[in-house]
């Protein structure tokens, strides 16, 4: 079988998704996937054409006020056309974000990129980690550190730059591309023993 080809959807305001996306880049190609980054408020034809052939899709916004950037809401409007065909039906999806606060409701955004998915026909990957630093054993360098099952979730203060991305929130996220590169490869295998 080839290289499971992962693609990174992303946006980021500031600089700190770009952090995750890179992570998940890093990880799904330690798992032998060819990746490509996406930068969503960027995308081109040729970019779209890449989602099209992509094995997965892995979404990544950061949570403003509570759900994805306006920026990623126009990627997601615009992937309706993919959608009339059903043209990412049985692809992989999951996805990743990034906040100020401990919470900032990046579940809601995770749960947007989940619905996004489930509405073409994806197939979600979820982060497949126990929460960590829940325990007096634990410590905020533990992998899912903020406790989320459904993907990758990274917190920031709002007053660092992208430099300060938590490392054990880089590793989550890388985590999360070895998972989804793994998940497509053996799904590959399936298809191809059908």
């Amino acid at each position: 079988m080839t290289a499971p080809v992962v693609s990174i959807a992303y946006h980021s305001g500031y600089g700190h998704t770009t952090v995750l996306a890179e992570a998940v880049r890093d990880g799904a190609v330690e798992a032998g996937a060819q990746v490509h980054l996406i930068k969503v408020d960027e995308i081109t034809d040729e970019q779209w054409a890449i989602l099209d052939a992509s094995d997965a899709i892995v979404f990544g916004s950061p949570t403003y006020m509570g759900t994805a950037s306006g920026a990623f809401h126009v990627f997601a409007e615009a992937s309706s056309k993919r959608w009339f065909g059903q043209d990412w039906k049985d692809k992989l999806a999951a996805g990743f974000t990034n906040s100020g606060s401990k919470s900032g409701d990046k579940l809601h955004t995770l749960q947007f990129f989940q619905i996004l998915a489930a509405q073409h026909g994806m197939n979600w990957v979820n982060l497949g980690l126990h929460p960590g630093w829940n325990n007096s054993a634990g410590s905020e360098y533990d992998l899912n550190r903020l406790g989320v099952f459904l993907g990758a979730a990274a917190q920031t203060n709002v007053d660092e730059g992208p430099e300060a991305v938590h490392k054990a929130d880089a590793a989550t996220a890388r985590h999360l591309g070895r998972r989804v590169a793994e998940t497509a490869r053996q799904f590959g295998l399936g298809r191809a023993a059908a």
